[in-house]
């Protein structure tokens, strides 16, 4: 049965009715306007109440997946309140929920799960589908009662760039752990699950004697890094060395699907926004000018991002776009930016991805057609030594 995504309808007032499908089209329309959201309601349950007993997830044997390392480095709260999470949130509100649908070849028993991150247990559901691949589909969908009782009519690309967070927080985990490159479902093309996540598991036949301890490749995090990612709180100052932001640059084009453009906004001596040229290999000037203290008053009236060292920007979804095109550009700039953050503190920058944004017609603001290049994510971007400033006479340091 089909689970109502939330959300509200034409005309709903500051908190739309979470219980309601959601008109999407609306929903971003009303996202983007510079109305103020109402004070805060109930959030209701931090998680599903998921039927049946909490049951441990079981340590793997060898050519298994490892489900419980998996969601231990992407989506398990580390605390208490479960505001923690390796998966950034918008507010820490953390909306995400996942469903597990589990084949052969994984260390719980086939069947379909729900997964508790604040207790780091399942619930079994059911039995898996006719048909289920070997491995572990995640399926993410949200309660949107929990971003609508402080973003308030917002809350919608906050969901879907959440929901996106959330697959890019699985996905590298997969590959920290080893796993190769998971199959992705961000095409937008359904209300619920909004998104999946399908990891197979090792092939016995290419590791038969120890197959849980392939080696991840050089490009693929560490468990370590995985669970240290947190956002920076502000303020975040400091323009990054060129060969860090060319690096996030490329993460994030790369990851972000062919409905975005990226750019990232620096500030003197040559302010403007930049993008990647069209080798992949350097950075070149996009417009000419100081941007950051009007993203600032566009991101929710953050003053601190007039201040960041730079800030990374996705591009597109224009104000005709539909409901699938809408959900497919915000999960896929939620993967990208959770990609890119992960890069940009591999690269030692501090860094805090930047959800909300009203008003945030950049390509009509930098003289092309208005409606059809809206900011949709962002990431702020700083050094650890914010006294360095000079992006154009800096140079990767020696190895």
């Amino acid at each position: 049965m089909k689970r109502p995504v939330g959300g509200g309808r034409p005309g709903d007032m500051d908190h739309p009715r979470a219980d309601l499908p959601v008109d999407l089209a609306t929903a971003l329309r009303n996202a983007r306007s510079a109305r103020c959201p109402g004070p805060d309601t109930p959030a209701g349950p931090p998680v599903p109440a998921w039927p049946g007993p909490p049951l441990p997830i079981p340590q793997a044997c060898p050519a298994e997946l490892d489900l419980r390392a998996l969601l231990r480095l992407s989506l398990a709260a580390s605390d208490g309140s479960g505001r923690l999470r390796p998966a950034p949130s918008a507010g820490a509100l953390h909306p995400v929920d996942t469903e597990l649908v589990v084949g052969a070849g994984c260390s719980l028993p086939p069947g379909r799960y729900g997964y508790d991150p604040l207790r780091h247990r399942v619930h079994r559901l059911g039995p898996q589908p006719a048909v289920t691949p070997p491995g572990v589909t995640a399926e993410l969908s949200v309660a949107a009662r929990r971003t609508v009782s402080h973003y308030g009519h917002r809350a919608w690309p906050l969901l879907l760039l959440d929901t996106g967070h959330a697959a890019g927080a699985l996905f590298l985990a997969a590959r920290a752990l080893g796993w190769g490159e998971p199959e992705l479902h961000l095409d937008g093309a359904a209300e619920s699950p909004l998104a999946g996540v399908h990891i197979r598991p090792p092939d016995p036949a290419h590791h038969p004697e120890a197959p849980q301890s392939v080696q991840p490749s050089a490009s693929a995090p560490t468990p370590g890094e995985l669970l240290a990612r947190r956002s920076t709180p502000p303020p975040l100052p400091g323009t990054p060395y060129a060969y860090a932001l060319r690096a996030v640059l490329r993460s994030a084009s790369h990851a972000g699907g062919g409905d975005l453009r990226w750019c990232a906004a620096v500030g003197p001596p040559r302010p403007g926004l930049m993008e990647l040229a069209p080798d992949d290999t350097a950075l070149r000037r996009c417009a000419a000018g100081e941007t950051r203290p009007t993203l600032a008053v566009w991101a929710a009236g953050q003053s601190w991002i007039a201040d960041a060292g730079a800030v990374l920007l996705a591009r597109g979804c224009p104000a005709d776009a539909d409901a699938p095109h809408i959900r497919r550009t915000h999960l896929r700039a939620g993967f990208a930016v959770h990609l890119a953050h992960v890069t940009a503190r591999r690269h030692g920058l501090t860094a805090r991805p930047v959800g909300s944004w009203q008003q945030a017609d950049l390509g009509a603001a930098i003289g092309a057609a208005p409606g059809q290049d809206w900011i949709v994510h962002g990431l702020a971007l700083g050094t650890l030594h914010a006294d360095e400033e000079n992006l154009n006479d800096r140079v990767k340091p020696p190895a």
